[in-house]
């Protein structure tokens, strides 16, 4: 029985140590870096698809896993507050969390009518937040 509360000791501190090391190190972003829209506008009524072009300015963009410094990638919330994101690790892709790993800054985006709102976030190599996190302001457009 002792042995077996050791080992649940030993197991507890496994899992501790684990969650700590899950949490990613953010890399610092150089100051005066700045992520922006170039398209669309705030404010804008669009049709879909709607075109995004992403702006960068005091980085480079690279392809994800490139590990250079001073360089990432685009992602784009879609109708996802910044708050919800976990800056400290690395982001998940889904319909409303697009990665753009491949280095690209347009895309044509398939949004349905109505109002939505794009803020664009740009993270490191492994999909992870720089420190302070570069991000644009979010922006709100009609899809007609």
């Amino acid at each position: 029985m002792n042995k077996w509360i050791a080992g649940l000791g030993l197991a507890g501190s496994l899992l501790l140590a684990s969650a700590a090391m899950a949490q990613t190190e953010r890399s610092a972003a150089p100051e005066g870096s700045e992520v922006y829209f170039i398209s669309p506008e705030a404010g804008a009524s669009v049709e879909s698809p709607v075109t995004v072009r992403m702006g960068l300015s005091g980085m480079g963009v690279a392809p994800a896993g490139t590990a250079r410094e001073g360089t990432g990638h685009h992602h784009l919330l879609v109708d996802t507050p910044l708050d919800e994101v976990d800056l400290d690790q690395p982001l998940p892709a889904s319909e409303t969390l697009r990665h753009f790993g491949g280095g690209q800054t347009e895309v044509d985006l398939e949004l349905e009518p109505g109002e939505h709102t794009l803020q664009l976030l740009f993270m490191d190599a492994n999909h992870v937040s720089f420190d302070p996190p570069v991000t644009s302001e979010a922006i709100t457009i009609t899809v007609e």
